[in-house]
């Protein structure tokens, strides 16, 4: 039996982790995968039931799982709680807990949202990266002062860090994730400006010297922002920190259009999550007309990074280009000419598909 626990979250996260594990059982039925789903609560959620974004009990049951499929967290309802309280703690605690040192986000456009992007369709066709994001150091997770009076002004402070085996770790992962592809990899930095940087780039250099069937290269992180607009496709594997792959990550998935058709990794030393890469929408709520091939991809990634099912999640893969061959359109990614679908409808497509 393979132990699958589901958060949902708030806003769009329950009807979007139903509409995935909706798609799991029945890929459970056709490839006999023995799957076992348990739901808890994080945070907004969580909060409001609990007085705390993430509950001992909902960590624990993660901690003891084959993988975790997680919704989104938070929403303006929660805007005035404290910071340590606040929804999104969910999530930097489960990488915490978890151990979830790297996020892998793949961004590869689907030939019929080609033209959904904002960029050309001769810029974006064809594009196929993955970037690598160290998950549980840096900034997010450096020492921190939320208000205090210096020289008679009022000022607040966050520390960046990295160490040695930290980068080790997440370039490690990078180097084998471009062996198994093309065999590039960028390593994102701002080594002209910042001590970490500056460590950050000697230690992948270093470790370099053990990859030689992988070419490696570096950019600045404002010179790789404006590369994934011109040149998206140069790309094969980037890798970088916390606070860069926050946002290069963000801007890397509004390629292909949507980034409701966005998943993720993150790959942990006790269990990994698996996420849509959008917020929880609060204000499309309950509407029904969320696009779930976000969540349902982050579930194939589930099928292949933790149960190493890669047949079950090409299924699911092919069965999302499928239905958006057909035409079939979530409001996200609709234009005129194609037939507009709710999230229900879009699930039945998607598991209509599988057979």
């Amino acid at each position: 039996m393979k132990k699958i626990v589901v958060i949902p979250g708030d806003g769009i996260g329950k009807e979007i982790t139903d509409s995935a594990v909706e798609v799991l059982k029945k890929v459970d039925e056709k490839f006999k995968l023995d799957l076992e789903f348990e739901t808890y609560d994080a945070g907004g959620t969580a909060y409001d039931k609990f007085g705390l974004p993430l509950p001992d009990e909902t960590l624990d049951a993660c901690k003891k799982a084959d993988a975790v499929l997680f919704g989104a967290v938070g929403g303006n309802k929660w805007d005035n709680v404290k910071a340590e309280l606040r929804p999104e703690r969910a999530i930097l605690g489960l990488r915490k807990g978890l151990g979830l040192y790297a996020n892998l986000r793949p961004v590869k456009v689907a030939t019929a949202l080609v033209k959904n992007s904002p960029l050309k369709p001769e810029l974006v066709d064809g594009v196929d990266l993955v970037i690598v994001r160290e998950l549980v150091g840096g900034i997010y997770f450096g020492d921190r002062c939320e208000s205090e009076i210096k020289n008679g002004v009022e000022r607040a402070w966050d520390l960046e860090n990295y160490s040695v085996p930290e980068v080790d770790r997440i370039a490690k992962l990078a180097f084998e994730t471009a062996k198994i592809r093309r065999g590039k990899l960028t390593s994102v930095d701002k080594a002209n400006v910042l001590a970490t940087s500056r460590l950050w780039r000697r230690t992948i250099t270093k470790l370099a010297e053990n990859y030689q069937d992988v070419e490696l290269n570096h950019l600045y992180v404002d010179n790789c922002a404006m590369q994934l607009c011109v040149n998206p496709k140069q790309f094969d594997v980037i890798v970088t920190g916390n606070l860069f792959g926050d946002i290069l990550s963000d801007e890397a998935a509004v390629i292909g259009g949507s980034i409701g058709l966005m998943p993720s990794a993150s790959i942990g030393e006790l269990t990994s999550l698996y996420e849509p890469i959008h917020g929880s929408a609060p204000d499309i709520a309950g509407k029904g007309i969320a696009n779930p091939m976000g969540t349902i991809l982050s579930a194939a990634m589930l099928l292949r990074y933790s149960l190493h099912a890669e047949e079950a999640a090409k299924a699911i893969e092919s069965a999302i280009d499928k239905t958006l061959a057909e035409g079939y359109r979530t409001a996200d990614i609709y234009s005129e000419g194609f037939k507009k679908i709710g999230t229900a409808e879009a699930t039945e497509k998607i598991i209509k598909n599988l057979q």
